[in-house]
């Protein structure tokens, strides 16, 4: 089959856009158009949908499902005329896919990007391994410097669906960061299963520090961001070079997902309270001024009252400035659902999460209070109505707040066009407990 126009739908994280940008990268050199994602699909004159779907956690799966059956309707309707699916849920349910939803013209896995070309009628060319078609801003984009996961999480179905740890060699990831630099992207926003066990299984040891001072050599690049970090035999290098390089930003992401020694064992996560702590001591210390994100899994077997007051506690001493959490929900085929019972109620787990997050809320306008006054570089990332939307190296995109920019603020003689994706120095006026307003200095 050959077909004139696509329309690719990315669900779930960062490392799935990734995924998504290299297959479109394909697709668009192969001579077939692409219709941006959320189109309407009466109207885009599109011959096929293509689902890039997560099977990670309940809502994800559900919302996956939700978009499958929404593109066959459009199918039915005369719409479009093919639909394909690939991705983590059709990796973790490809038969129960291919039972359910017949209408369904072909299912793929997650690393089967080359059948799902072929199933366009194109060939997979490999002189384009290394190069994307950027769906984000142009100015920043993620890069997945691994696949898989080691890690024995009790709670996790990742290693079921992406396998074991697989490290990107280094000279692939500097082409593919140096394809990007020339296409206009500024900022490298770093992703994978656990950014901190880069390099272990190709040159037997981590090799994150390194790999992130190559990245900041760049021509081009002027932030390097990290995402995804796991606690346990942290690499403290990664702190230095944090510490010590402007390119790379002071923002840390890493999910500490409980404080009390019970529950990260029940977790698996080799590591416990006292460790916790030590850590986020230490990131302060290292790398005065850095900004530290964190997920948080409320409900998980073995919290009791107890145990989730440890947890509140231990929000209101470390003082995240940025805090994201999940309500646990076992998944099958995981050591917690094999292992552990799920004895605590639905209600009661929401309940622990406001709790959790009406702290977090404090914490948060607390600390984007401290920050009116200061003069801070912000890229903007968009505009929306009268303001232009922009972040500093405080701020990962899509998942913390923003620094909005008055577009009266913006110089006379300055377009559209050449304010999205500049950096700008803007003192922050203003502060809410996600959101920050500025004017440019």
């Amino acid at each position: 089959m050959t077909v004139g126009k696509i329309q690719l739908v990315t669900l779930g994280c960062s490392k799935n856009r990734v995924d998504s940008e290299h297959l479109l990268k394909q697709i668009f050199e192969s001579g077939i158009s692409i219709s941006a994602e959320g189109e309407d699909l009466s109207k885009a004159n599109v011959n096929a949908v293509i689902i890039n779907t997560c099977g990670f956690i309940k809502d994800a799966k559900k919302e996956s499902i939700e978009a499958i059956l929404s593109a066959v309707e459009a199918k039915n309707r005369g719409y479009i005329k093919k639909v394909f699916v690939f991705g983590c849920l059709s990796q973790r349910y490809l038969l129960e896919l291919e039972d359910s939803i017949p209408e369904v013209d072909g299912f793929y896995g997650a690393f089967d990007s080359k059948s799902v070309l072929n199933a366009l009628g194109k060939e997979w060319n490999p002189l384009l391994e290394t190069h994307r078609y950027i769906t984000t801003p142009n100015h920043y984009a993620y890069l997945k410097i691994s696949e898989g996961c080691d890690r024995v999480c009790s709670y996790c179905s990742i290693p079921l669906i992406r396998g074991t740890h697989k490290s990107v060699p280094q000279e692939y990831l500097l082409e593919e960061a140096s394809n990007l630099a020339q296409n206009g992207v500024k900022e490298l926003i770093l992703v994978a299963q656990d950014t901190t066990y880069y390099g272990l299984d190709l040159y037997k040891k981590r090799a994150l520090a390194p790999l992130m001072e190559k990245l900041s050599l760049i021509k081009g690049i002027e932030w390097i961001r990290l995402l995804y970090s796991y606690p346990a035999s942290f690499p403290e290098d990664v702190l230095d070079v944090m510490a010590s390089n402007d390119k790379i930003c002071k923002y840390l992401d890493i999910p500490l997902q409980h404080i009390n020694d019970k529950v990260l064992a029940n977790m698996r996560r080799s590591i416990d309270g006292a460790g916790t702590r030590a850590l986020v001591e230490k990131f302060r210390k290292r790398v005065p001024g850095i900004s530290l994100r964190t997920t948080m899994i409320v409900g998980h077997p073995g919290e009791d009252k107890r145990a989730f007051k440890d947890l509140l506690n231990f929000i209101e001493e470390a003082k995240f400035e940025k805090l994201g959490a999940f309500t646990y929900s076992e998944e099958e085929g995981t050591w917690g659902a094999s292992n552990l019972r799920d004895t605590i109620r639905n209600r009661e787990k929401q309940e622990r999460y406001n709790m959790l997050m009406e702290v977090q809320s404090g914490i948060s306008l607390n600390h984007n209070l401290s920050r009116v006054g200061s003069q801070e570089r912000v890229i903007i990332d968009y505009e929306d109505d009268t303001v232009f939307v922009g972040r500093s190296t405080k701020e990962s995109p899509e998942v913390d707040g923003e620094i909005l920019i008055g577009k009266s603020e913006i110089p006379k003689g300055f377009s559209t066009k050449d304010i999205i994706g500049t950096f700008v120095e803007a003192k922050i006026e203003s502060a809410g407990e996600y959101d920050l307003t500025a004017r440019i200095v």
